[in-house]
């Protein structure tokens, strides 16, 4: 099995992201656009485990609290790990202090089971795009800037998501496998 945690985001949020999706592809079609419903806030990419080892994750995830909701902030955009070079297009993401904490906590609880630890420091986004080869077409970059800047909305919420990712030609599909309140507070 391959899979992540994530929060799922609401679908005014998808829908204006949609709205400016539309808009770079008809700029750039050729660019590999994520599709809509698999758009996700990461807070861990678990990779390939072996089933046997699911109900380990699940009791790990479900111990996993936070003393208050999240809030996240959709706004902004650029690129990973440059606009130079591009080889992801982002949604930017400003989150209440206890996202980062949140996401460690899950990180810990998954190293706990074996599962080796991320690497990067977590950069909380919305993957929009993949570029291969890493470049960035003129007009796209045009596009892209005049919306630099553009709000796409925000999310309360007290609840994750352990996520299934199974690759297919037409792209990765996703399926729930779990969601996981974290804390008590209503959202």
């Amino acid at each position: 099995m391959r899979l992540f945690v994530a929060l799922e985001i609401p679908s005014a949020v998808r829908d204006s992201l949609a709205a400016l999706l539309q808009t770079l592809g008809e700029v750039s079609p050729q660019t590999r656009w994520v599709r809509l419903e698999n758009l996700h806030a990461t807070l861990k990419f678990i990779g390939e485990v072996p089933e046997t080892k699911l109900a380990a994750i699940r009791g790990a995830l479900a111990e996993v609290r936070s003393d208050q909701i999240v809030r996240l902030d959709f706004r902004g955009l650029g690129f990973f790990p440059n606009e130079k070079r591009p080889r992801v297009f982002w949604a930017g993401i400003e989150a209440s202090a206890n996202l980062k904490t949140l996401a460690a906590d899950v990180e810990t609880a998954m190293e706990n089971l074996g599962i080796r630890r991320e690497r990067r420091p977590f950069s909380p986004h919305l993957t929009l795009a993949r570029f291969e080869p890493p470049r960035l077409l003129e007009q796209l970059r045009g596009a892209i800037q005049e919306n630099s800047r553009r709000d796409f909305g925000s999310l309360r919420t007290n609840q994750f998501r352990l996520i299934e990712s199974k690759l297919k030609p037409a792209g990765a599909e996703y399926t729930t496998v779990e969601s996981f309140s974290f804390t008590a507070a209503e959202a």
